[in-house]
């Protein structure tokens, strides 16, 4: 199976005088939430649906938690989430504070395992 793609046409953001010019966008195949997560793994397992469900959910209510507390959540052959952020520059350390934030993001970093999935994975255009 491939993942599909789209051709839209963009604007430079660093030049919005410039020619548009022409990408590739990945176009979403669906998508799959937690009761779907769990009803697969529980078929694979001898662990039940409702099992299943629970032990997301409480992985999913401790990674918030642990992000909320600064830590790097390593989720093995997964890969690992880190809360980022962006701040103003200023010249003297003294200036900097919590003000000076102007973004906050959480990263995801895949694993190797998971980053080998982009080599071998086929692209196909959206018809």
């Amino acid at each position: 199976m491939a993942i599909k793609y789209k051709i839209i046409e963009r604007l430079n953001p660093q030049d919005v005088t410039a020619p548009k010019k022409y990408y590739a966008a990945v176009t979403a195949n669906g998508s799959v939430d937690f009761e779907t997560l769990a009803e697969m793994i529980s078929e694979q397992s001898a662990l039940s649906e409702t099992d299943c469900l629970a032990a997301l959910n409480i992985l999913e209510t401790n990674i918030v938690r642990e992000l909320k507390n600064g830590r790097i959540v390593r989720l093995g052959k997964l890969g690992n989430f880190q809360v980022s952020l962006s701040s103003e520059g200023f010249d003297t350390p003294e200036e900097v504070g919590a003000s000076a934030i102007t973004k906050t993001r959480v990263l995801f970093r895949p694993a190797k395992k998971l980053r080998s999935l982009l080599k071998i994975v086929s692209f196909s255009t959206q018809t």
